[in-house]
């Protein structure tokens, strides 16, 4: 590991310790708290009205509460009902400065990883760019519900529906950054409309609220090579995504030896020389869905790259839950 991911990673491990961070981080989360808070109230005050209904899909922790796969639930199902789904992300991991429509040829390096994940995945239209209030405009005519991604800080537009994700394991230590891996503190939490706890719920309830569950079902291990490899029951892991413990436990969970793992920062741009060392291992490579993207355009024809993709399972009303919100938008949207 390089010595800025090791640093990384060392800071990531302390937010999910109860041990309290050290003095200088937690001063720094004051500093952090105010500008922060400041920040939210302005954009609040500038807030715009999206040209269609808007559902938004956000966390106040950072990374690592399944916003992503949500997102991608949340369009399969409904455009499944009938609904014509827009995504509308930031485009992390990107370098395009103006917000783009995505298409077949469109590449992580210039939209986003989590953007190209969410077209490949998604099937519907992806908005991609750092200015969502100018995205949100590219939306019009493409479909009738705009989801949200990662958008519970971006109070710049307004939505219908707040849908706030939560890991099942909580709030970690309770500070914000960068002594915690919290973006607002937890009384913000009151500001959602509808709280999912990703997962099956270790901490107690954050609210006085219903709070919904949203789970893995099953997993599948796929070869995007299509090399005809039997799979892996030995392998190396890879991970460039927050809290990536997660995914090496999940793969240790389907019984697979995990000679060695390989864990990089959030969105991290994969070069040809990570390729290379990683082929050197001379052992099958797993990566998350969110990392193949970047690394199918480098990685070699002849040579098996298994992603771990994961199916998801909603409790019961959670959907109708979020339809209500949706369909009173709607009946609004007549009346006015």
């Amino acid at each position: 590991m390089r010595p800025l991911h090791a640093i990384y990673h060392y800071v990531e491990q302390l937010w999910w310790q109860a041990d309290s961070p050290p003095l200088s981080l937690r001063w720094a989360s004051h500093i952090y708290g105010a500008i922060s808070h400041r920040q939210l109230q302005q954009r609040a005050s500038n807030m715009q009205a999206p040209p269609i209904p808007m559902l938004s899909v956000g966390n106040i922790t950072v990374g690592g509460s399944g916003k992503t796969p949500f997102v991608i639930w949340l369009a399969q199902v409904l455009k499944h009902l009938g609904q014509a789904p827009v995504i509308l992300c930031r485009g992390d991991g990107g370098r395009a400065k103006q917000p783009q429509l995505l298409d077949n040829h469109s590449r992580p390096e210039v939209v986003g990883d989590e953007a190209c994940l969410l077209f490949e995945a998604s099937g519907c239209p992806v908005i991609s760019g750092r200015d969502r209030v100018a995205g949100s405009r590219l939306a019009a005519g493409l479909g009738n519900v705009l989801i949200l991604d990662d958008g519970f800080q971006y109070r710049q537009l307004q939505r219908v529906c707040d849908i706030v994700l939560v890991p099942a394991e909580g709030l970690g230590n309770g500070h914000l950054l960068p002594a915690g891996p919290l973006r607002e503190p937890p009384s913000a939490l009151q500001r959602a409309d509808i709280l999912v706890r990703t997962g099956e719920p270790s901490a107690a309830p954050l609210t006085d609220a219903r709070e919904w569950i949203w789970q893995p079902e099953s997993s599948e291990w796929v070869d995007i090579r299509r090399t005809g490899t039997e799979k892996p029951k030995r392998c190396i892991a890879v991970a460039a995504i927050a809290r990536p413990e997660r995914f090496f436990n999940s793969l240790r969970a389907q019984g697979c030896d995990v000679a060695e793992t390989c864990a990089f920062p959030d969105h991290y741009r994969f070069s040809r020389r990570d390729v290379e060392m990683l082929l050197n291992h001379q052992l099958p490579v797993v990566v998350t869905s969110k990392d193949a993207v970047k690394l199918c355009h480098m990685w070699p024809k002849d040579q098996p790259l298994w992603v771990l993709q994961q199916h998801y399972q909603a409790e019961e009303g959670l959907l109708e839950a979020i339809i209500a919100y949706l369909s009173a938008a709607e009946r609004n949207m007549a009346d006015a």
